[in-house]
């Protein structure tokens, strides 16, 4: 199976480097789909031997998935690792994820990092468990982390999936576009790593934006039916 991993990113400079590193080291193929970062983080990952795809705007995380998927499609690659680029992502867990996608007939495999949560923001914690819980509903499926950005993607789902979101709610939309194209979406357990970082993510807006494309998805179904 031949897997790239892609990182997007947006002025992860402090952490870039080290992590393309190691992506190499294990064998793989990396690419960063940069989000318009102010700092070094493209020169970082450029000269650390990453394919960059850099955006000369901010345009949100889910912007540089989709950019990145079909730059990953458009070179022939059979899947697609996902990590985030401020090094909460461990690369030893890569293996893990290359197995069960040799070994399952599932397209879409995703983190799992609340088994071990020691260290995690305790509103992280409590976002991640009520948005995997209404996330398994919506899909009638279980999956324990539907926040993790640590995923596998095969090709058969990204040549399928049609996206119509650019911020970080796209990973739900991800989840919930698979599960009515009838894919079995399964999980594999990750590591936790937290060391001070800041996320970029705001629980509140970002919680907002997912149940905005809920409502406009509802209703753009609503009026094709």
């Amino acid at each position: 199976m031949n897997i790239c991993v892609l990182i997007p990113t947006y002025n992860e400079s402090r952490a870039i480097g080290g992590l393309v590193n190691e992506v190499q080291a294990a064998g793989l193929k990396v690419v960063v789909a940069d989000d318009g970062s102010q700092d070094d983080t493209v020169k970082i990952a450029a000269a650390a031997g990453a394919e960059v795809l850099h955006s000369s705007r901010n345009m949100g995380k889910g912007a540089s998935l989709i950019r990145g998927y079909n730059f990953a499609l458009s070179r022939g690659f059979d899947a697609v690792i996902t990590m985030d680029g401020d090094g909460q992502h461990s690369s030893l867990d890569l293996p893990t994820f290359i197995e069960k996608a040799e070994n399952s007939k599932s397209p879409l495999i995703v983190g799992n990092r609340m088994g071990s949560i020691k260290g995690m923001p305790a509103l992280r914690v409590a976002t991640n468990f009520l948005m995997s819980k209404f996330i398994s509903l919506l899909t009638a499926q279980s999956i324990p982390d539907t926040q993790c950005g640590f995923r596998l993607a095969k090709k058969e789902l990204l040549t399928r999936i049609d996206l119509s979101t650019s911020k970080y709610e796209t990973e739900s939309e991800i989840l919930i576009r698979a599960a009515r194209l009838g894919f079995a979406i399964e999980s594999v357990p990750v590591r936790t790593i937290y060391s001070g970082q800041k996320s970029q993510i705001n629980p509140f807006v970002d919680t907002w934006r997912f149940f905005r494309f809920l409502l406009k998805d509802f209703f753009s179904r609503s009026g094709h039916a």
